[in-house]
């Protein structure tokens, strides 16, 4: 867990090296990345991001309450197990979210991926590579879960789309940026670039 004092160097530092940046900084509140304690389960929040690919945050937000009304308020690798992809789709969840869930499900029960420890696993690399041999999780999903639940503060979402308009318009660019154009623009905020993508959801909003 990084303190409040930890994240507010973070951002001094940040600021010194980009001014687009600072006065993005300077107008939002502090970034809260890191600063965060898990509330939930590593599972639940898995489940949650899975929900979350690809809709808006209100409509996650909601579909994903119906899942856990569902699950009566316990979603766990054993009772997500015993629902039904009928009775998903019937609150909203996609047909290829529910295998995804399922197969999350199917690795936390067999000990594939010890889901629930993975917040013990200090290389990010491994972390990734486990997640994403799962069926219909990839880089977005891991990337938000390693920011928002693990609070690992040099994930850099190069195919998040609120990312990428974000630094366009921090930037006020005229065109478009690609995932290599981002990629690289990336590179000076090491090893700080969660926090900078943070900024980069300010500023769109």
């Amino acid at each position: 867990m990084t303190t409040q004092r930890q994240v507010k160097l973070i951002v001094k530092d940040l600021s010194g090296r980009d001014e687009k940046l600072r006065q993005i900084i300077d107008s939002n509140p502090l970034c809260t990345i890191g600063s965060n304690q898990r509330k939930i389960t590593n599972f639940e929040a898995l489940v949650n991001t899975v929900i979350s690919q690809q809709l808006a945050v209100k409509a996650a937000e909601s579909i994903f309450n119906r899942v856990k009304d569902l699950a009566d308020g316990r979603i766990t690798p054993s009772v997500m197990a015993t629902i039904s992809e009928f009775k998903m789709r019937k609150i909203g969840v996609s047909g290829s979210k529910y295998k995804a869930i399922q197969g999350l499900t199917d690795a936390a029960l067999t000990k594939r991926v010890d889901i629930n420890r993975l917040h013990e696993v200090a290389d990010e690399k491994i972390i990734f590579d486990r997640l994403t041999e799962l069926w219909g999780i990839g880089p977005w999903t891991v990337d938000m879960f390693m920011m928002f639940q693990l609070g690992k503060l040099d994930v850099w979402p190069i195919t998040d789309l609120g990312v990428r308009k974000g630094w366009e318009k921090m930037y006020s660019l005229k065109k478009e940026l690609t995932v290599n154009d981002l990629e690289k623009k990336g590179e000076k905020f090491r090893p700080y670039r969660s926090v900078v993508a943070w900024y980069c959801w300010r500023a769109l909003n």
